[in-house]
């Protein structure tokens, strides 16, 4: 019997090399796109911009590009921003998803969205209402620019529209 787990062992390692295991084979007919949800790594952005509502403070922060909701259209991107000058630092962690309204190999990819965001301020361990979460709106488009970047152009409609804010950047593309 002791000799039985070896010999079952040795057969399953070979299986393999010799061609019995099963193979995926991909439907013929050629590639379709992807559906449903995908995580990981797909890019970055840095991005600058002005809060026009709140003393125009200038604001400078990062995006990632985690994955697909649902569909390839549908981007889930979080970011971090901090808010400098005119008045007490400000700070925003955000989740928002992205609908895309075109594929990512077109000139100009414009795009809706829609967030939340965990937001604080200098100071903020001394006001009981820090931090706050805001509900989020975002209207931009990417332009092309290079192979492996896009400019990014967008406008938020932050906690729940009471601030407003305009970016510029510059994004990572997804490869084909």
């Amino acid at each position: 019997m002791p000799m039985a787990v070896p010999a079952v062992l040795a057969v399953l390692a070979v299986l393999p090399a010799t061609g019995v295991a099963q193979q995926f084979t991909p439907p013929a007919g050629g590639s379709t796109p992807s559906t449903g949800t995908r995580l990981g790594l797909f890019g970055f952005g840095v991005r600058g911009g002005v809060d026009v509502t709140h003393g125009g403070q200038m604001i400078f922060g990062t995006t990632l590009d985690v994955g697909d909701l649902f569909a390839p259209q549908v981007r889930i991107r979080p970011s971090a921003e901090i808010g400098v000058f005119n008045g007490g630092n400000t700070y925003v962690g955000s989740l928002e998803a992205l609908w895309r309204f075109t594929d990512d190999n077109q000139t100009a990819i414009p795009y809706v969205g829609a967030g939340l965001s965990l937001a604080g301020h200098q100071a903020c361990g001394a006001d009981p209402s820090c931090p706050t979460v805001w509900v989020n709106m975002v209207l931009g488009f990417e332009l092309h620019y290079r192979s492996s970047f896009n400019w990014l152009i967008e406008y938020h409609g932050m906690d729940a529209l009471r601030r407003h804010r305009f970016y510029i950047g510059l994004t990572t593309r997804r490869g084909g």
